[in-house]
């Protein structure tokens, strides 16, 4: 080591606490690339950082409340937070709460955080660092293992559903480029991603807002559309996995792509409800009475196509005939990986004005009816791959064993694929085909199957 190198101070570090979705978590990554390319590092503890920034959810009131004890103990390990993200967007809850806080910024507020930074913990002075190349799209810090990567395609969200405040927080709809999406996915997949998992607040929506714009990659000439984005991200050689889609007509051109296999076979559809009277009065879009029709159709296109989605249970006004209607469509719809809640009311959300609130006795009680009816038909449909070869991604490999997922299974969200033999030389990131043996409720047991088995 030189003496100019021994001389010169170590950079200022900063911590972050990412909450929330995973639109939330690629904002983190932004505002750590955007550190890194001034000369920042990261500490991953309180008390190696100079200032922590934590990264707040704000959709319900339980969310907030976890983000407000997040400041708080980063207050009292640290002392020096600097909060953004959904919360941020009510900056008198956060300082009647803690009114230490060195800054606050609303989500996608990245030069804001940036100057809260400065202010904090100024850049150490190194001639070096203006040097820097800004980081490039797919190049940047990331806090998804290696092997997958999000990939952010629009900001905010056009809809006006009661129980939501997202358009108030993160605005109307805005669309990136579809060459420029393409070109951050082409890196992620050079740098190693194998698995790209598409979200936004509304991913059927995308491009609407700049009239499906034409731009060029590749050479070729794209839409700034679903499909076309579909398209070209199917080109990589990575698995490519849709989140928050609503059932438009326009899908119907995406499902083509499934069945070709160039994009995963798998939506994750947030239908919320089935009962029309329901959905009217959660001002819900899309055309939710020919939603069975539109899944019917999909699974004729596509067999293997999963479908997950979430509903909430005790939305205000929701009658027993509501919730049956709900129940009776669930087992319609036969669908694969399902989440519920519980409505709770949001500050500033307009369903909080809406009569006929539901006890929250009956809520717990038509919860736990509705997740006996799903687990009872997702223990049928995972029972009848036994036997069935598939291809799946490992995510993580102990003395025990190998955790990996199918295609029909999205990382945290859903299930498990797990192989308790043969699996030493097995790495996160490698693809392997595997036979099921065993199935539960939620998750697979499988063997490995070498080249030539037969």
């Amino acid at each position: 080591m030189t003496d100019a190198a021994r001389l010169r101070p170590a950079p200022p570090k900063i911590g972050m606490v990412s909450l929330g979705c995973p639109k939330a978590l690629v904002d983190s990554e932004r505002i750590l690339t955007r550190l890194r390319a001034e000369g920042y590092a990261f500490s991953p503890d309180y008390d190696g950082a100079d200032a922590v920034i934590v990264n707040t959810c704000g959709f319900l009131d339980s969310a907030k409340a976890e983000s407000l004890d997040a400041i708080g103990e980063a207050l009292e390990e640290n002392g020096r937070v600097i909060v953004t993200g959904c919360l941020g967007a009510e900056a008198e809850t956060i300082e009647k709460a803690h009114p230490k806080v060195l800054a606050i910024t609303g989500p996608q507020q990245y030069e804001q955080v940036m100057d809260a930074v400065h202010a904090a913990v100024p850049p150490r002075p190194d001639a070096f660092t203006d040097l820097i190349p800004a980081p490039r799209d797919g190049e940047g810090v990331r806090l998804t293992p290696r092997h997958y990567a999000y990939l952010k395609i629009s900001e905010g969200c056009n809809h006006a559903c009661r129980f939501c405040i997202i358009p108030d927080m993160r605005g109307k709809l805005v669309s990136r480029p579809v060459n420029a999406v393409l070109r951050e996915a082409e890196r992620l997949v050079e740098s190693g991603v194998k698995e790209l998992l598409v979200i936004s607040q509304d991913t059927s929506a995308y491009g609407m807002d700049i009239r499906y714009r034409e731009t060029v990659w590749q050479d070729g000439i794209y839409r700034t559309d679903l499909h076309d984005l579909c398209a070209g991200l199917g080109s990589l050689g990575a698995w490519v996995r849709l989140h928050y889609v609503y059932p438009y007509p326009s899908v119907d051109r995406i499902i083509p792509l499934m069945a070709e296999g160039r994009i995963l076979p798998y939506l994750d559809i947030p239908f919320q409800h089935a009962s029309p009277s329901v959905l009217r009065a959660m001002r819900r879009p899309a055309n939710q009475e020919k939603t069975l029709d539109r899944i019917a159709a999909w699974r004729g296109i596509c067999p293997d196509l999963t479908l997950r989605s979430t509903f909430i249970v005790g939305f205000p006004g929701e009658t027993e005939a509501d919730f049956q209607y709900l129940l009776d469509w669930l087992e319609e719809a036969q669908l694969d990986r399902v989440g519920c809640f519980r409505y709770e009311d949001v500050a500033g959300a307009a369903a909080n004005d809406l009569p006929d609130h539901v006890p929250q006795a009956v809520k717990d009680e038509r919860l736990a009816r509705f997740m006996e009816a799903q687990q009872r038909i997702s223990t049928a449909k995972l029972s009848r791959l036994v036997g069935t070869r598939m291809r799946v991604l490992v995510d993580a490999v102990d003395e025990d064993g190998a955790e990996a997922r199918s295609a029909a299974d999205a990382p945290e969200i859903d299930g498990n694929v797990f192989i308790d033999e043969d699996f030493a030389d097995l790495k996160p990131g490698d693809f392997v085909e595997v036979e099921v043996d065993e199935t539960g409720d939620h998750d697979l047991w499988a063997r490995r199957l070498r080249p030539g088995a037969g």
